[in-house]
């Protein structure tokens, strides 16, 4: 159990008490899954203890007949949340003298307040790496989750290819892919708002979409993702409606060779720097190296963007049950821009996509 493998950490680390203020870490650790907003929701985990999960009184039931099977403490907005965690902490166990934090998502703010309960206290350790190298190494049951959010991805593309029309903008576009996610598929959350790019405005990666509107001849990029059982996809496709220009269609060869290649190139025991070069250098030799502005890949997972990073100079091994993406991009300002993504699994033998769409450039009648 991964709060066992918590437990251990902290007793190895030598620290006493673990505050776990991510909720997408709470869930991975308990079955609990919720948005507290701007109220209190955190897991505190003992050395030698039983751990317990703090919510708002608004969640308290919930939370009780979730999957979580430990002891649930709640606190009303008039109460001071702080105060009862101290209480409930010092109720469990004398050894708090050692915190660790996760020091990647605890703001400041709730460091201090909580701090100011155990001002003796040591807060030097942190968790966040600890938690990041364990949900690095997917389950069978998680990959059928990952498998699942893809296959809602590949769905939302084909909305979204069939959306497509002269006159109609990004916006437009996304909408139907959100609409028809909830209403055909019961998709309720996105893993991150739907990217649709049309024509220049692609070259700009994480923009749109935007009143922007869909002109003939010109490349429409796709990047989306879906939740499901709290698990997300992200994938990218770049189409063409109407005839692309030669330009256009260059760069999406190359770039969907460099994708290929490196889907292909997929062997546990290589580098994270080792697979980005695989797809950087064809993309560099064919003279668009300076347009590849961000690195090849990124962890999946409860998150949409997780550990690992696939980028130069990360000698991590890369092995078995990891899950990250592959997209490589070619952006050229005020003329186009394309991305072709999956994201997938490690095997022993190489790496299997969770999106499936095709990525023969496919061109749209006008």
């Amino acid at each position: 159990m991964n709060l066992t493998k918590l437990q251990e950490w902290l007793q190895s680390s030598d620290n006493d008490v673990a505050y776990i203020s991510n909720p997408t870490t709470i869930a991975y650790f308990t079955g609990y899954d919720m948005e507290p907003h701007e109220r209190i929701f955190a897991l505190l985990a003992f050395k030698d203890q039983d751990p317990f999960v703090f919510v708002p009184a608004l969640n308290v039931e919930e939370a009780k007949n979730s999957a979580w099977n430990g002891d649930v403490y709640g606190y009303l907005d008039s109460e001071n949340p702080w105060e009862i965690i101290a209480d409930k902490v010092k109720g469990r166990t004398k050894d708090y003298q050692k915190w660790a934090l996760e020091k990647n998502n605890l703001s400041v703010s709730h460091y201090q307040l909580i701090h100011a309960q155990f001002p003796d206290a040591n807060f030097d350790g942190d968790v966040s790496n600890f938690v990041a190298k364990i949900r690095l190494y997917k389950t069978p049951e998680e990959i059928k989750q990952l498998q699942a959010a893809g296959r809602e991805a590949d769905f939302a593309f084909q909305i979204g290819f069939d959306a497509i029309k002269n006159g109609v903008t990004e916006r437009y576009i996304a909408g139907q892919i959100e609409y028809q996610l909830k209403v055909q598929k019961g998709v309720m959350h996105e893993s991150f708002e739907t990217i649709v790019q049309a024509g220049a405005n692609a070259a700009n990666p994480h923009l749109g979409p935007t009143m922007n509107k869909v002109k003939p001849n010109e490349l429409v990029l796709f990047d989306l993702g879906t939740m499901h059982n709290g698990y997300a996809s992200d994938s990218s496709r770049t189409v063409a409606y109407g005839e692309p220009s030669a330009k256009e269609k260059e760069i999406y060869e190359i770039d969907r060779e460099a994708q290929q290649a490196a889907i292909e190139a997929v062997r546990p025991g290589m580098t994270a720097s080792e697979l980005d070069s695989v797809a950087r250098d064809i993309i560099t030799k064919a003279g668009y190296g300076e347009y590849f502005i961000h690195r090849l890949g990124h962890g999946i997972g409860k998150e949409v963007h997780e550990y690992p990073s696939i980028v130069q100079g990360n000698d991590l091994i890369i092995e078995e049950g990891m899950c990250f993406s592959i997209e490589p991009g070619i952006y050229i300002p005020n003329v186009a821009g394309v991305r072709i993504e999956d994201c997938g699994v490690v095997t022993k033998n190489g790496y299997e996509p969770f999106t499936h769409t095709s990525k023969e450039l496919k061109i749209l009648p006008l």
